[in-house]
């Protein structure tokens, strides 16, 4: 998704997404961009439609989704969890969810939870840490709640790079 609308200033705007009303208004104001493209209906694209369509591509293989269709509530909640940063672990520095506060994943903020990753893999800490230190965004395997320790450091992990 090489895209200029989701950089930096995005990704920070959607970091900081609660505790600014400045943040809130870059975020919607790029989330609801059009992109040029024309969807179903004569109904341009958003920048929004543009991130859930990638986050599903990158996360969402699993899901029995057509190709080329967004990410919803119920798919992104369930990717959610299986997330990881360099290493399985549940642990707030590994587990991505954790490490951005994201306790509650629905109909309010998936969208903003999918942006958050898709910025972040694009110009966030994430992106400079895959240039610098070698550090990726791991797909674990479904359910890793319910996992053992054991079981969790040897799952099957894919690796995501933008």
């Amino acid at each position: 998704m090489a895209n200029t609308y989701i950089d930096r200033a995005f990704y920070e705007a959607v970091l900081h997404f609660e505790a600014s009303e400045d943040a809130k208004d870059y975020y919607y104001k790029i989330m609801d961009m059009e992109t040029g493209k024309l969807k179903k209906g004569c109904r341009r694209e958003t920048v929004r439609d543009q991130i859930l369509k990638t986050y599903a591509m990158l996360f969402c293989d699993d899901m029995d989704m057509e190709p080329g269709q967004p990410a919803g509530p119920d798919e992104v909640e369930a990717t959610a969890d299986r997330l990881y940063i360099g290493r399985t672990e549940l642990d707030p520095r590994h587990w991505y969810r954790m490490q951005h506060h994201f306790p509650v994943i629905d109909d309010d903020n998936y969208d903003r939870f999918a942006a958050l990753v898709i910025a972040d893999l694009s110009s966030g800490p994430l992106h400079e840490a895959a240039l610098n230190k070698g550090e990726m965004l791991l797909v674990g395997e479904a359910d890793p709640l319910h996992m053992t320790d054991a079981e969790r450091k040897n799952q099957k992990t894919d690796v995501v790079t933008l």
